[in-house]
């Protein structure tokens, strides 16, 4: 009951990270810092996708997935193409491990210990819902202030939630 919903808002963003980064007029523009603003967009995106990988797909999926935080932050220059792919490597690791998921296990403590603490796996997997959202929200901004185009990358749609239809809600 909850998996399905949290998987689904997770590739939802995945997705919409990937047309963020396509939305770039330039590959180069994606690595080009801005003042004030910490990361680049293909920094981001490398630290989303090993992120994701390690916490969900290694640790609750037990994908094998071995976590290198430093290039996360230290590569450059990395292609489009190489960072969409590794977003839908993401993406595979993440339906592979909620695949495996169990609704009992929410309740069961992350295997990983994080920053001293041991949240739930339930717990942590809003969490992480919540900072891939932050993440693209970031690329987003950086994009703007990149490009100078304010257009929406189509991100964040409502339309992109399991929804019920007008008849069973109640609202025309």
């Amino acid at each position: 009951m909850f998996i399905e919903p949290i998987q689904r808002i997770m590739i939802r963003e995945l997705q919409g990270m990937k047309n963020e980064l396509l939305a770039y007029q330039s590959e180069g523009d994606i690595w080009r810092s801005v003042p004030g603003l910490p990361n680049t967009a293909g920094t981001i995106a490398l630290h989303v996708a090993g992120n994701l990988q390690h916490f969900i797909g290694a640790q609750l999926g037990k994908s094998g997935y071995i976590r290198d935080r430093e290039a996360e932050f230290g590569r450059r220059d990395v292609p489009v193409a190489e960072m969409v792919e590794e977003i839908d490597n993401t993406i595979a690791a993440l339906d592979a491990a909620f695949g495996r998921l169990e609704e009992e296990l929410l309740e069961r403590p992350f295997p990983q210990e994080i920053a001293g603490v041991r949240p739930t796996v339930g717990e942590f997997l809003v969490h992480l819902v919540a900072h891939l959202a932050y993440h693209l929200g970031q690329i987003d901004y950086h994009r703007r202030c990149v490009t100078g185009d304010a257009t929406t990358a189509g991100v964040l749609s409502p339309r992109d939630l399991k929804s019920v239809g007008a008849n069973q809600s109640g609202v025309p």
